[in-house]
């Protein structure tokens, strides 16, 4: 894939949804380690975060760009849907993937590389994903 102006825009794209992504991870380790839950239990919320987040940085942006709030929410779950749930879904296989790490905290070093890796990975696949949606929605450039 040449760096065009589109992969451009998605790689910028991308790095949106790995930051709400990001926060939604460790906000989710965090409240439930908090609760003593186990790390399987983690990660539907650990999910829930990530697309909170992730729409919410996503919904800033796009509504400095529109006249409506209702508008801006339309584009942000347009745009944003598949890029998050590409992220997710990559992040968590290679989170379950990695011996052990389901059962560690943000204290030990593995969840922090592990965490590092799955998102960079996940980085990876959905980049194409965001370029293909550029192509195919126009709204999807607005981000």
């Amino acid at each position: 894939m040449k760096l065009d102006k589109p992969t451009r825009q998605a790689i910028t794209h991308t790095s949106h949804c790995l930051i709400g992504c990001g926060i939604g991870e460790i906000v989710g380790m965090f409240i439930a380690s908090a609760f003593g839950w186990h790390r399987l239990g983690r990660l539907p919320l650990a999910i829930i975060l990530a697309f909170v987040f992730g729409y919410s940085l996503t919904y800033r942006g796009v509504r400095k760009n529109t006249q409506t709030a209702r508008e801006a929410f339309k584009i942000t779950a347009a745009t944003d849907t598949a890029s998050i749930a590409t992220m997710e879904i990559v992040d968590n296989t290679i989170e379950l993937i990695i011996p052990n790490a389901l059962y560690v905290t943000a204290s030990q070093p593995r969840f922090w590389w592990g965490l590092a890796l799955s998102l960079s990975i996940a980085f990876i696949f959905t980049v194409p994903v965001n370029r293909y949606l550029m192509n195919k929605n126009p709204h999807h450039q607005h981000c």
